[in-house]
């Protein structure tokens, strides 16, 4: 035979349930997603000036590969590419900018590492370009590669991942070298062209770009030798998953894109094509803009912004621009590289 539940356990339930119910009416916070909708504003942070990324031109407008993908997010997101806002951050405040919520997403040629993934509680949302660090070296020095440049002094952007990276090459190969180091990466170079070192180190993509700076870009050269795996793309605070979904699958999308053909020139025909995967990527059918929170179309418009992963990589790093920087390993996979996006379906 059961007991009969006591008075003070029925009053514990009561208060249980009463208090259940009050939580569940509490407010809950807004999502990076919904802040940005209400705002009517992408926030992006961007560097300070890495030609090719992230730059103004002679008009004062924002230009680059970075700039280009913030623009893909807020067409997706917001239905227009021009309603981003763009902030200039130096390498030792942009993570700091993130997490403070100064910028809903960081595109600023930043390497994707344990560290900062594990420590610092933030999320890569994939690879935009994969790069790898380098050496400018004036020719005067007449070397041929990174093995020639013992004892050499180099300068190097302080707090980077390119500074421990110069280290450990170093003691790898049993070299020595003089670091001279540097706040900034202007500063950086400005003490290359003064003759404060006679190297320069940075990511491969940025040291095309440090070498047009130069009053006699001619004197110095760019050495083939690739010291580390330097895997940039976007960043966003590791408390969000569903604003990291988004962006997640708005840069995997740009890659989709160029794969199944679909550019920035022909989108009005993707949108009439009975194809099941142009069907899906379109958003004519699958569902999936509900499923990120966005609209059905936010993939195609986010092609419209600016073009696939292609058009993005041409216009503003390929061989037709002043970088003239080949595909390597930012060729589709299909094609010799490691571009790579799961599936939208």
């Amino acid at each position: 035979m059961s007991k009969a539940p006591s008075v003070r356990s029925r009053n514990f339930r009561l208060v249980s349930a009463s208090a259940l119910a009050s939580l569940l009416t509490l407010p809950v916070a807004a999502g990076t997603l919904d802040t940005v909708k209400q705002r009517g504003t992408l926030q992006c942070g961007v560097s300070e000036g890495v030609t090719g990324f992230s730059e103004k031109d002679a008009q004062g407008s924002w230009r680059g590969f970075d700039v280009d993908f913030c623009r893909a997010v807020a067409a997706a997101v917001l239905g227009d590419k021009g309603k981003v806002a763009f902030t200039p951050l130096s390498a030792s405040e942009r993570f700091e900018a993130l997490k403070g919520g100064k910028v809903d997403l960081l595109a600023r040629n930043s390497t994707w590492t344990l560290e900062r993934e594990a420590q610092l509680g933030l999320a890569f949302a994939g690879i935009t370009y994969h790069d790898g660090q380098g050496f400018l070296a004036k020719r005067a020095l007449n070397v041929d590669g990174a093995l020639a440049l013992d004892k050499a002094k180099i300068c190097v952007e302080a707090g980077t991942t390119t500074q421990a990276n110069l280290a450990d090459f170093f003691k790898a190969n049993s070299m020595a070298y003089e670091e001279k180091a540097f706040p900034s990466a202007a500063e950086a170079l400005a003490g290359f062209q003064s003759g404060q070192c006679d190297v320069l180190t940075r990511d491969q993509s940025a040291l095309h770009g440090e070498r047009l700076k130069l009053a006699k870009p001619a004197e110095a050269v760019v050495l083939p030798d690739v010291i580390s795996k330097e895997p940039l793309g976007p960043v966003v605070r590791g408390d969000d998953f569903a604003w990291f979904n988004v962006v997640k699958w708005i840069n995997f999308a740009l890659v989709n894109a160029e794969e199944l053909g679909i550019a920035s020139t022909n989108v009005d025909e993707a949108l009439k094509s009975q194809k099941p995967d142009a069907r899906r990527f379109t958003g004519a059918e699958g569902g999936f803009g509900k499923a990120l929170g966005l609209d059905p179309d936010w993939a195609i418009r986010a092609v419209k912004a600016g073009g696939n992963y292609a058009e993005l990589y041409e216009r503003n790093l390929g061989t037709g621009t002043s970088l003239a920087i080949p595909r390597g390993l930012n060729q589709l996979w299909s094609m010799g590289g490691v571009l790579y996006a799961p599936p939208l379906r």
